[in-house]
């Protein structure tokens, strides 16, 4: 994750460049459950609204948390298929929040109504992400069912009006990319706290609709007027979030686009940003599915590296013997292609290896979605890039 408004707030206040500091355990976004209400058009889990047998049990799920708190995870994000269709998830809330987690709720909002927003103000998330993927025909097209927009915006204002921080999560894709503008204006209007923009990642339906990946030029104007907007709070000193995932190339785009506006700190905004270091998948950022296996992240569904009724996960995620595991975790890591001849690179890490290995079948192979020129980055550009065809779910040549 990439969060523009902590280096917003850098160019507005430049703070000494400390020691980097390492987090205690990894992020763990867990997708408690499968099933889901809706069949979305990018989901990474292809979810559906069946039960799927072998997920976790309640007492699997404290056993796993009483894991996770001692391995030092800050933060548990819950997640689906659809979480508040599981029956006890309140009670792993309530739990987790006792324990002293970093709760957030990952939900589709459609579910969340007068019936049942007292009881999720009750748990005291620390944040509440709804999907908002384009104004109303647009959403309902991507969710798949009519009046999901309706239901979504409706979730939104019974958290805000409950005190619970509320975030718009929108996947930019080249079917709903000219929408970002209206709903950056619908988050100021509605009093939203926080915006997440997710690049589309080729994991679930995102793989199989990743011929309708925006073409770069659209990921640049998109990420400008990201910038800019964000930009406008942070000068005003108006407390809004601004941050994006699943393309670290975002972190060298703000120094192009620092450059032309604060030169005199784009040397101070390179070193907070090498600092950060752009993809942390299987070293910060980790994965538990609906069945219990551990992934490095979301997207590598494909890919597990254990499961925790077999082994507890702070076991798993300190093994190195999986090859996959080990390479994430070299420091730097080592990356084919442009990438590897990026002179970001300490900035990016590489990007987001997902993408590379459902392509090509290797997971240190070139981003195909960095959206940077062969002369912005310094690559020699002596070989054609890795690009997904517009017409066909295949690698291709361009």
């Amino acid at each position: 994750m990439f969060r523009i408004t902590q280096y917003m707030q850098e160019l507005k206040n430049p703070t000494p460049l400390g020691p980097k500091r390492q987090p205690p355990g990894p992020v763990v976004i867990w997708n408690l459950i499968r099933r889901c209400n809706l069949a979305c058009k990018h989901c990474y889990s292809i979810s559906a609204d069946h039960d799927f047998p072998g997920e976790l049990s309640t007492a699997e799920v404290y056993g796993v948390m009483d894991d996770l708190k001692a391995f030092g995870v800050p933060v548990l994000i819950l997640s689906g298929g659809e979480p508040l269709l599981r029956p006890d998830i309140y009670d792993i809330s309530l739990r987790a929040k006792r324990m002293g987690f970093y709760v957030g709720l990952s939900s589709n909002g459609t579910l969340i109504d007068g019936s049942n927003i007292d009881r999720i103000a009750e748990m005291g998330y620390d944040y509440v992400g709804v999907s908002i993927d384009g104004l109303e025909e647009t959403h309902d097209r991507f969710r798949r069912m009519q009046g999901a927009y309706d239901a979504s915006l409706r979730a939104m204002r019974l958290c805000r009006d409950k005190g619970i921080k509320i975030g718009m999560r929108f996947t930019l894709t080249q079917d709903n990319a000219h929408e970002l503008p209206a709903l950056l204006r619908l988050m100021d209007d509605e009093g939203i706290d926080k915006f997440y923009l997710s690049h589309l990642n080729y994991a679930g339906r995102g793989n199989i609709n990743r011929k309708d990946d925006v073409v770069l030029q659209t990921t640049r104007r998109a990420m400008d007027l990201l910038f800019d907007t964000c930009w406008d709070y942070v000068s005003r000193g108006v407390a809004k979030e601004f941050v994006t995932g699943n393309n670290d190339a975002d972190g060298v785009y703000l120094l192009f686009w620092a450059r032309e506006r604060f030169p005199q700190l784009v040397d101070h905004l390179r070193a907070k940003l090498a600092q950060w270091g752009g993809n942390s998948s299987g070293v910060n950022i980790a994965n538990i599915d609906n069945l219990g296996n551990v992934h490095p992240d979301t997207f590598w569904w494909h890919y597990s590296l254990g499961n925790v009724k077999q082994r507890p996960f702070s076991e798993i995620w300190r093994d190195t013997s999986d090859p996959l595991m080990a390479g994430l975790k070299r420091l730097p890591r080592r990356i084919e292609g442009r990438c590897g001849e990026c002179r970001y690179f300490d900035v990016c890490g590489g990007n987001t290896r997902v993408r590379a290995h459902q392509l090509t079948g290797n997971p240190w192979a070139e981003d195909p979605a960095c959206y940077l020129t062969d002369e912005e980055i310094g690559a020699s550009g002596a070989r054609e890039r890795l690009a997904v065809s517009p017409y066909s779910r295949r690698a291709a040549r361009t």
